[in-house]
């Protein structure tokens, strides 16, 4: 896919401060006529500024250095710039999905807290993940020999392997299989106990993505899993969401009948600067998601080219900790 080069001057820009004075709950609006996605960012002069209905009231700004692309898929609008202080920075509908500084600390952690609680996995199944940090991370474990990969958008795939390559090169094992559609049918379609692991790596929960956080679909990744199966989803906020997480923790107790924990980390790009992960075993062999059981840091090949980055073995223990308020509130959503 080649690159659309939009000079700064070409795109909206934010209003005068008088007029941006006379905005209405302090939320601002792009200059243009057409209708904006949920996710109401803008570029103004200089900066990028990530405005969303999922977190009102606040909004977090990186400085623009040229924007590489921007272009509309049947599903979201999609964009590329190169940041000051980030790198190169990829953008869904108006909300950053990574950057080239802090993806490590998403793409390891969502990937290693499920595979290195159980024991030589060998079958993987991402749904998302099109940017292919997550396939990239999934690799690293030898005893895998098939990773499936359903990403509802083609153009995320294309933007990330021409402007991140060093994070889409998950796509270049040979273990991969790529499936170009809707991750919710693509379960669907799954025989009963495929997957020793299951990677749900989504945007929010709105838009596309919003059907991967509903009970039907949480059933569908248990029906995927072999007994004692594992699935780790991207959760969200305990600053933003608890709501959210809650409700997610609800549904995957009524539904997962091993282990259902809560971990995060962070993420400085994020919303608040963390981002929650629910991690669900299916009945069947014992998972303490808290003891990795695997830990792949121990490795010695992973001291050669591509070292990690984040994930250590300590860091695993240590993202189930809790503070006191999400702890309370995730207990109380108990059977």
């Amino acid at each position: 896919m080649a690159a659309e080069k939009v000079e700064f001057t070409d795109l909206p820009l934010k209003r005068q401060r008088e007029e941006e004075e006379q905005q209405q709950n302090g939320v601002s609006e792009t200059v243009s006529n057409e209708p904006q996605p949920l996710g109401i960012s803008a570029v103004i002069p200089g900066w990028f500024s990530e405005i969303s209905p999922m977190w009102p009231g606040e909004a977090h700004s990186l400085k623009v250095e040229k924007i590489l692309f921007q272009g509309k898929s049947d599903y979201q609008n999609v964009m590329v710039f190169q940041s000051s202080t980030y790198g190169k920075v990829l953008v869904l509908d108006g909300v950053i999905q990574l950057t080239e500084r802090d993806e490590c600390a998403y793409q390891e952690m969502i990937t290693h807290l499920p595979l290195c609680s159980i024991p030589s996995p060998k079958k993987v199944l991402v749904i998302g993940g099109g940017d292919g940090g997550v396939l990239r991370e999934v690799s690293r474990h030898s005893s895998i020999e098939k990773i499936d990969i359903c990403e509802i958008d083609k153009m995320v795939v294309d933007v990330s392997k021409q402007f991140f390559p060093d994070i889409a090169v998950g796509f270049d094992d040979p273990r991969v299989t790529l499936h170009i559609g809707d991750g919710v049918a693509f379960l669907k379609a799954v025989p009963e106990g495929t997957y020793d692991a299951v990677i749900v790596d989504s945007s929010d929960p709105i838009g596309p993505a919003q059907e991967l956080f509903e009970k039907p679909f949480f059933e569908s990744v248990a029906r995927a899993l072999r007994p004692g199966g594992v699935v780790c989803t991207q959760a969200e906020s305990i600053w933003l969401h608890m709501h959210i997480i809650e409700d997610i923790v609800a549904n995957c107790r009524q539904i997962f009948k091993g282990s259902v924990n809560y971990a995060w980390t962070t993420v400085p790009t994020y919303p608040s600067g963390m981002i929650g992960f629910m991690l669900c075993s299916t009945e069947g062999p014992s998972v303490d998601f808290k003891h990795p059981v695997n830990p792949i840091d121990e490795n010695d090949s992973q001291k050669s080219a591509r070292p990690l980055r984040f994930y250590n073995s300590e860091i695993h223990s240590a993202a189930f900790c809790l503070p006191s308020f999400a702890k309370r509130a995730i207990a109380s959503k108990t059977n």
